[in-house]
C-alpha cells in the first residue's frame, strides 16, 4: 500500500515538474514560485492552472499563509484545454478548486473568453502532462462567492409576558347533524326482529309453567 502511495505521489509530482517547465517557458516564473510554496500534496489529481503573467502579479499582495487559497482560486479540478472551454456558453458557472467558489463564463470566442474579470490571454501552455493544463490570463481571477441554497433566516420574535394571546379561531359553527328517518326495508327487519323476540319469551314462558305445573302434581 506504501508502495503504491508513493508511486502515485511521483507520478503527480512528475506532472508538476513537467507543467513547471512549460511555465517558466512561457515565462510566467512568479506563478512557478507560489507552486513551490504550497504543500507537496496540494494538487494530487486533475487540474487547470489559470496564471495571472507575472506583472499581474507583481501588484498583488498575497501573504504566505494565502498562498494556497490564492492557487486554488486560480485552478479548476480538471485538465481543461481551450478547446474544452470554449464548450460553455456565456453564464455557465465553473467551480474553482477552492469549495464555495465559482468562475462565471462570458464566452465571445477564443480570443474573448472570460472567467470572471479575468480574460484567457495564452490559452493551452501547459499540453505534454496528462493531468495538468494551464493558461495564461491578464489578472488576478476574482471569482464569485457561492450563494447558500438556504440563507438564514432569523428566527420569530420571542412574545412577551405581557402579550395577550390572540383568541383561538373557533372556524364556522356547524349545523347539527340530521337523523335520516329509517327506510322501509329497515322498519320492516326491526318488526321482524321484535315478533321473533316476543314469540322467543312466550314460548319459554309457557314452559316455565308447565314445569311448575309437573312439580306440583308430583308432589
Amino acid at each position: 500500500m506504501a508502495v503504491m502511495m508513493s508511486s502515485a505521489a511521483g507520478a503527480m509530482n512528475k506532472e508538476i515538474l513537467i507543467a513547471s517547465e512549460e511555465m517558466q517557458r512561457a515565462n510566467y516564473f512568479t506563478f512557478v514560485m507560489l507552486l513551490n510554496m504550497a504543500p507537496i500534496n496540494t494538487f494530487e489529481g486533475n487540474f487547470t492552472f489559470l496564471m495571472p503573467n507575472d506583472r499581474a502579479l507583481a501588484n498583488t499582495t498575497t501573504a504566505a499563509t494565502s498562498v494556497l487559497d490564492f492557487l486554488l482560486r486560480h485552478s479548476i479540478p480538471s485538465p481543461l484545454l481551450i478547446d474544452h472551454l470554449e464548450h460553455f456558453p456565456t453564464g455557465s458557472m465553473i467551480p474553482t478548486s477552492e469549495p464555495g467558489f465559482m468562475f462565471k463564463v462570458s464566452n465571445d470566442g477564443r480570443r474573448r473568453f472570460f472567467l470572471s474579470n479575468v480574460r484567457i490571454t495564452s490559452p493551452n501552455i501547459c499540453t505534454l502532462g496528462t493531468s495538468i493544463r494551464c493558461h495564461g490570463i491578464d489578472g488576478v481571477v476574482q471569482p464569485a462567492a457561492m450563494v447558500p441554497l438556504h440563507p438564514n433566516i432569523p428566527p420569530p420574535p420571542t412574545p412577551t409576558c405581557n402579550a395577550v394571546p390572540p383568541p383561538p379561531d373557533a372556524g364556522p359553527v356547524q349545523a347539527p347533524a340530521m337523523i335520516a328517518a329509517p327506510s322501509p326495508s329497515q322498519v320492516s327487519r326491526r318488526q321482524k326482529s321484535a315478533s321473533s323476540y316476543r314469540s322467543t319469551v312466550v314460548d319459554l314462558l309457557i314452559i316455565y309453567f308447565v314445569i311448575i305445573l309437573w312439580l306440583s302434581v308430583c308432589s
